[in-house]
């Protein structure tokens, strides 16, 4: 009932910046209950962990190894959440996902993934 499509993964040079885009379609009603959206990323061998959130009320929160560097947004009208990335590490290419959590139904929405790549 909720599709989302990220976008804005390439390659880019360390030290460099990227912003990735996540838009959200499908279901109004539902798109419209989204409690949090964040970004969540996995490296190959490596568990996907959490990058950031954002609540449908604006408060972030960030991973310690991101906190200063990377700031997610909203946009409602677009239904689109962006993630800033502004100088980034080799160690940080990953497979970087958005997700949607609606709270009311405990559901949790994940898109395809966008590659990111940080060059040395």
């Amino acid at each position: 009932q909720v599709q989302l499509v990220e976008s804005g993964g390439g390659l880019v040079q360390a030290g460099g910046s990227l912003r990735l885009s996540c838009a959200a379609s499908g279901s109004i009603s539902r798109i419209n209950r989204i409690n949090v959206m964040g970004w969540y990323r996995q490296a190959p061998g490596k568990q996907r962990e959490s990058v950031a959130t954002i609540t449908s009320g604006g408060n972030t929160n960030y991973a310690d190894s991101v906190n200063g560097r990377f700031t997610i947004s909203r946009d409602n009208a677009k239904n689109t959440v962006y993630l800033q990335m502004n100088s980034l590490k080799p160690e940080e290419t990953a497979v970087y996902y958005c997700n949607a959590l609606v709270a009311d139904i405990v559901r949790h929405y994940w898109g395809q993934g966008t590659q990111v790549t940080v060059s040395s």
